[in-house]
């Protein structure tokens, strides 16, 4: 099963991980930035470290391939 998908990072493409967060979700001093966003989108690494906040899930992608970065969508 050799199936090719091209929407998929290639092998050796750094991967980053964007996921959706809840505003109330997050520490009071990041909620006070946040004006009027019930939501936001998060960068991860692959090891799981935070790379960036922001307001929505265009601007998140658009940053990572900005930096050579495939991301990844996590649901």
């Amino acid at each position: 099963m050799n199936e090719r998908f091209p929407n998929l990072p290639s092998q050796g493409e750094k991967i980053v991980y964007v996921k959706a967060v809840d505003v109330e979700d997050l520490p009071r001093d990041v909620r006070d930035q946040v004006e009027g966003l019930t939501q936001i989108f998060s960068v991860h690494s692959s090891d799981g470290q935070q790379l960036a906040l922001v307001a929505n899930r265009k601007l998140a992608f658009d940053l990572a391939r900005e930096h050579d970065y495939a991301p990844v969508n996590v649901h």
